[in-house]
């Protein structure tokens, strides 16, 4: 998979050809469209060689990445099952979640933020979704989408943003997360994807700031990276709410690759001495080791 490909100018115009792998230059790096030689048309974007998003043409339910799983877990149990939700994504890729959430959730009304138009125009062309799902794509900063959002407008706000290999300062302050909990309903789902390495400060870091804003919250990873022995995706729920975490900890539990909920007293442990960041003092997540994610 590490060999160079060019784009096809005879591809199919409403999805690329079974089996052709695409490159091409966008706004913000390179992305590749790599084929699933498993899956008819399952396919892998990456980015700059980090994979971001894979999807299933013909299966929306089909998650490939434990990161993305364990967020469909969370949109699963968010409100009753089936019913349709107003959600807001800040950071698209190839749309897996929104496209998970659309397929679960019918008549869903969903907006995303990405930064990258080229990005969009090749998901779009290559990976086309359904024009009648209710889904709103815009190509603009994550943050400002944010900040012109309608109060009390979402009940489901998913933060999955890196600005090349890591998450940008913007969005980890305790002003983007008041931000976030001006935009939810009350008793509506915050989560992001995060991503650290020992000793974990970034994360401890987050949990602190979104904690001075959601009396509860949830941390959902696989062990060896809560531990600090790799680099890994950290899932983080908030809400005014009780999340359900015995449900969610039974769900991750039997992933392919089981992952643990900490929260309560234990999640305030983990969180123990750290402080909120605001604008002024945030900082971009650490970027992961060299070839952590490489294809």
């Amino acid at each position: 998979m590490s060999q160079e490909w060019t784009e096809r100018v005879d591809a199919e115009p409403n999805g690329p050809a079974e089996g052709l792998p695409i490159t091409r230059v966008v706004d913000l790096g390179t992305a590749r469209l790599l084929p699933d030689l498993d899956r008819r048309r399952g396919w892998l974007l990456t980015m700059d060689g980090t994979p971001q998003s894979y999807v299933d043409l013909d299966d929306p339910l089909h998650l490939e990445f434990e990161y993305t799983q364990r967020l469909a877990h969370a949109v699963d149990l968010c409100a009753e099952p089936g019913r349709p939700v107003d959600a807001l994504h800040l950071g698209g890729g190839a749309l897996t979640l929104p496209r998970y959430v659309a397929a679960t959730r019918p008549g869903s009304r969903q907006r995303v933020a990405e930064l990258d138009a080229g990005l969009i125009a090749l998901v779009r062309e290559r990976l086309p979704w359904d024009a009648g799902v209710g889904l709103e794509v815009e190509a603009a900063d994550a943050r400002l989408v944010l900040d012109r959002a309608p109060a009390a407008g979402a009940d489901l706000i998913v933060a999955d943003v890196f600005g090349g290999h890591t998450i940008p300062a913007a969005l980890t302050s305790i002003e983007f997360v008041r931000a976030v909990g001006r935009a939810l309903r009350p008793g509506g789902l915050y989560a992001a994807n995060l991503a650290d390495g020992a000793p974990l400060d970034f994360v401890r870091g987050q949990l602190a700031t979104v904690g001075s804003v959601f009396p509860e919250l949830a941390l959902v990873a696989e062990a060896s990276v809560l531990r600090g022995r790799r680099y890994g995706n950290l899932v983080l729920l908030a809400s005014t709410r009780p999340l359900p975490v015995e449900a969610l900890t039974r769900r991750t539990a039997g992933d392919p690759f089981p992952a643990r909920v900490v929260a309560g007293e234990r999640l305030t442990g983990f969180a123990s001495g750290a402080r909120p960041v605001t604008d002024r003092t945030a900082v971009p997540s650490p970027p992961p080791p060299d070839g952590a994610f490489a294809v």
